[in-house]
């Protein structure tokens, strides 16, 4: 596992990418049947990344108490599932059900998705408001597995609130970090 941080392709204000992916059970869903109407929010995630296995749960717990403020999340698996069937769209749901995850965990085979959002690790955040308008791309928290700390979504939830409330984006956001997302070799 090395830990790397994202750099960003999408700036302050970029509308989202749209997109158009299955889940495990193979229905599709786009970006707009996934958006909320004050929000959404971007997670790329993978079953087997520690980092993402650290915030699991509490991403269930909060992407509920979100959606029911208008801001809806969604998460999107991009790894590469030949030399990490781990991540396959056989295990996603499986993965999501034992998190508590309520909202969509949708499969990019191609990386496409990842590639145009310009995501870089696992897990990624990007949060988008009502507009589907980039508001903030960042970590969720400052806690990292085996820190002994219990993560709380605190770097998301300042972005949620202020984006709620009218106000700016963050001013230089800390970029998340987790494991690379596993491309596709020769892709």
């Amino acid at each position: 596992m090395s830990e790397t941080f994202s750099t960003f392709s999408l700036k302050p204000g970029d509308a989202a990418p749209p997109f158009t992916l299955p889940a495990p059970d193979g229905s599709l869903h786009r970006l707009e049947d996934v958006a909320g109407t004050c929000g959404t929010l971007v997670v790329f995630a993978c079953n087997h990344c520690p980092y993402v296995i650290h915030l699991a749960e509490i991403l269930g717990d909060l992407g509920r108490e979100w959606e029911e403020r208008g801001v809806k999340v969604v998460a999107i698996s991009s790894n590469d599932i030949a030399n990490y069937p781990q991540d396959s769209p056989a295990l996603m749901a499986k993965f999501a059900k034992e998190s508590g995850w309520d909202f969509p965990y949708l499969y990019d085979a191609t990386q496409e998705v990842a590639k145009a959002y310009g995501a870089a690790c696992t897990p990624d955040f990007f949060l988008f408001d009502g507009d589907r308008r980039l508001f903030y791309a960042g970590q969720f928290d400052e806690t990292r597995p085996r820190c002994g700390q219990t993560p709380d979504g605190s770097d998301l939830k300042t972005a949620i609130k202020a984006m709620l409330g009218g106000g700016s984006p963050v001013t230089n956001p800390r970029p998340s970090s987790g494991c690379n997302i596993k491309w596709i070799p020769g892709e």
